[in-house]
């Protein structure tokens, strides 16, 4: 049987250990990210995906792709370091952004290119190449201080360069948010506005040359994006995969005919 002294021995050597075990926790918490990834887009939820079990037991990554999961409620109860948001389309609430930093990787060297359908823009304006500026999203549409930038190629398909584009934020830019505080700096520069494109604006016309087709084609195939398109007669001719010879003379492509009167009624 244990003395009193006994006792008051044995609690104080669990106090000791309860102390130090709520140390050691709050130590591990310290270094330890609490991260929201917000994204719709499949190429971007595969690797959100992978990233979470990447970093299982060191950072806590949370995954949102419905926009029902984006309310106060539910990023209050997480209370994240960042919300980060490679490609989400929906509104996020006021009141989300201003308590939070939430972060969006846009496709061009801002302030170059604020607005919609950057990738499409950007290859109608003849760009080979662009960089994704990581920035913080504010009252000012893609106007917010920048986190950082990275390179990125623009040939081929569009899932071709979301895909890449999708690699370079989860293995090249999100790890960075995981490991520093990192201060954004404001934008330099006269900003350059682009407007949503709109998908009349996608009609292959007969005075388009070889090289234009293909980029028009190519700017729009990717999922969930309306395919470059024509019409003849009553079909709309939808098309994917295009491929344009080394010279410049052949282009070659998928094609898709819809019937437009069925369509529209």
């Amino acid at each position: 049987m244990l003395s009193v002294e006994g006792v008051g021995e044995m609690t104080g050597w669990r106090n000791k250990r309860l102390v130090a075990l709520a140390k050691q926790l709050t130590a591990e918490r310290s270094g330890r990210m609490r991260i929201i990834i917000a994204t719709i887009k499949s190429w971007n939820i595969e690797r959100a995906q992978a990233l979470q079990k990447q970093y299982a037991g060191v950072h806590e990554i949370v995954l949102y792709t419905q926009k029902a999961e984006m309310t106060v409620d539910n990023v209050r109860h997480f209370n994240p370091d960042y919300i980060l948001l490679p490609h989400w389309s929906y509104f996020i609430p006021d009141e989300i952004t201003e308590n939070w930093e939430c972060v969006v990787f846009h496709m061009t060297d801002l302030p170059y290119g604020r607005g919609g359908s950057p990738l499409q823009n950007l290859i109608v304006r003849g760009h080979q190449e662009t960089r994704i500026s990581a920035i913080k999203v504010t009252g000012t549409l893609d106007g917010g201080p920048v986190y950082m930038k990275q390179p990125l190629s623009l040939a081929g398909s569009a899932q071709e360069i979301f895909i890449r584009c999708a690699d370079i934020i989860f293995q090249k830019m999100i790890p960075l948010f995981l490991t520093e505080r990192i201060t954004p700096k404001p934008q330099e520069g006269e900003p350059v506005i682009f407007k949503r494109r709109k998908p009349e604006e996608s009609k292959i016309t007969t005075d388009m040359e070889l090289d234009m087709i293909y980029d028009y084609i190519r700017m729009l195939d990717a999922e969930g994006y309306p395919r470059a398109y024509l019409e003849f007669g009553s079909y709309r001719l939808e098309f994917e995969g295009a491929d344009l010879s080394g010279d410049g003379q052949t282009l070659s492509a998928r094609v898709v005919f819809r019937n437009r009167t069925k369509e529209q009624e």
